[in-house]
């Protein structure tokens, strides 16, 4: 099996050198501001939140396993982030409509109304960040970046399967996660 020294050639050395060190740079400032948008609600969710809270707005109710296995990550790490969610009246814990023992997490009316804040307060920090490019140079980019955040997303899946752990997960699991609605 090839390895990943083998994949590389002289030529592509430089953009790969190029390309790892602008992820890390995107990740550093990802981190440091959160994206978390502009004005009052700014770093006012965080990541974890932001996902659960999106994936249950697009997909609707669901378990608590139904949950992490869309999102990529073990249930103990979605009871863990969902806790804190539940407690301050974002997400509602309700009983399965079909088996009354099982739960089911759902979006508060309190935790949708802060989705669409957050969501409208990140929309306007993109407008701002990618002021002056096209909507072909926008559609490109997050095509791009949906293509590559699948990537690690399944590079991320092919490793857990193979006996890794989930260390990471929580943010190769964003590549599996839908653009939020507008």
């Amino acid at each position: 099996m090839p390895t990943s020294q083998d994949m590389t050639t002289d030529p592509d050395t430089g953009l790969l050198d190029a390309l790892q060190h602008q992820v890390a740079v995107f990740a550093r400032r990802a981190e440091q501001t959160r994206l978390g948008g502009v004005g009052q609600v700014r770093n006012s969710m965080d990541r974890a939140a932001y996902l659960l809270l999106n994936r249950l707005d697009q997909e609707g109710p669901m378990g608590v396993k139904a949950l992490a296995a869309g999102m990529g990550i073990d249930s103990s790490t979605v009871t863990r982030q969902v806790a804190p969610l539940v407690d301050t009246g974002l997400v509602k814990r309700t009983s399965h409509p079909e088996d009354g023992r099982a739960v089911v997490l759902q979006l508060s009316p309190r935790g949708q109304a802060r989705l669409d804040e957050v969501r409208s307060s990140r929309r306007e920090l993109m407008a701002q960040v990618t002021d002056g490019w096209t909507e072909e140079e926008r559609d490109a980019f997050c095509t791009l970046l949906t293509r590559f955040n699948s990537a690690l997303s399944a590079r991320q899946g092919a490793a857990v399967a193979e006996g890794g752990t989930e260390a990471g997960a929580e943010g190769a699991a964003t590549g599996s996660e839908a653009p939020p609605a507008s």
